[in-house]
């Protein structure tokens, strides 16, 4: 048996891993829980772990340049639409997504998948593309945050960082910068009358930019260290054929209704209408099931200047995850 370290956040999709409903064959498992961003520090750092929850757009940025300690396999931990993730100043005349045209707008880094995916769309949808604008990183609510890996973007993006002392959400706070992008709301939302959402009715305009593009951004991967990899080649398999399992064990308790496995009490109702929209395989895994979503990030990311090539699947994940499995 392997003895491995293990580090995700806890989750629906984790839990029966962690509680042992969904076992890794052939190994015994530490798991290490935390908020993601210091587990993904902690993983591109110092390849601390050997299994973890990676962002996908650094592991895609890594790898490209032929930095990465891990191999991927095509499970999806975290998923999310990022319309809700754009904060503007009201008072900034920013009425409409083109507006932001020469603003100066925060990130918390500029490799953060949440934000590849948002400039993405931005260029997609309105036109505006990431030359387009001033980019301002720091912590969003934490003073000194730095870039977790370091990169280089060509000169037509402009990308500073924030005083030391100071965070996106007070820059915001303050108006010294005209909007933010970020996965959760700064603390000046809802606080401040002048900071609000690009897109008021957010669901609304996600639902409708799936039902154009069939896209559902993958924001993280599960990561396996390279050289276990090599030499256990059955590991990647296992690890993929558990995390599925426990992804199906929280899909089906969605799905209860005797006794609701969580305080929503129309839960089954809004999984239908996700269901009615996005088909019933909506978190899916997979290379395949997921080739759309995967091409159009690294579209993106190459249009942000953070690879300067597409990288070829092979080598983002582990090529014996790539058959058809019924798990």
């Amino acid at each position: 048996m392997l003895e491995l370290s293990l580090a995700c956040q806890l989750t629906d999709r984790t839990r029966a891993l962690i509680d042992g409903k969904a076992a890794i064959d052939g190994c015994n498992i530490n798991f290490i829980n935390g908020p993601a961003e210091e587990l993904f520090q902690r993983a591109f750092r110092h390849g601390e772990f050997d299994i973890a929850e990676l962002s996908l757009g650094t592991h895609l940025m890594t790898t490209a340049h032929g930095q990465s300690r891990y191999v991927a396999i095509p499970v999806f931990l975290s998923r999310s639409f990022r319309h809700s993730a754009i904060y503007v100043r009201g008072d900034c005349g920013i009425e409409r997504p083109e507006m932001l045209k020469g603003r100066r707008i925060g990130v918390p880094d500029f490799q953060q998948t949440a934000g590849i995916w948002v400039r993405g769309m931005l260029n997609d949808e309105y036109g505006v593309r990431s030359s387009d604008v001033r980019w301002v990183t720091g912590g969003l609510e934490q003073t000194g945050r730095q870039a977790r890996v370091p990169y280089s973007l060509p000169e037509e993006i402009h990308v500073e960082p924030i005083a030391a002392s100071d965070t996106l959400a007070m820059l915001l706070d303050r108006g010294e910068i005209d909007a933010v992008i970020a996965p959760k709301p700064p603390s000046c939302f809802g606080r401040n009358p002048d900071v609000r959402r690009l897109f008021p009715k957010y669901r609304e305009a996600e639902e409708a930019w799936f039902a154009k593009t069939g896209l559902f951004p993958l924001m993280h991967v599960v990561g396996i260290r390279r050289t276990l990899v090599e030499a256990h080649p059955w590991l990647p398999v296992n690890v993929y054929a558990a995390f599925c399992k426990s992804r199906d064990i929280a899909l089906g308790e969605l799905s209860i209704m005797d006794t609701l496995r969580v305080m929503h009490p129309w839960l089954v109702s809004e999984v239908e209408r996700v269901r009615a929209l996005m088909g019933q395989d909506f978190w899916r895994y997979g290379v395949a099931e997921n080739r759309a979503d995967l091409d159009t990030l690294q579209r993106y990311a190459k249009n942000d200047g953070l690879i300067e090539h597409e990288v070829p699947i092979e080598q983002l994940f582990s090529g014996s995850t790539f058959d058809s499995f019924r798990f």
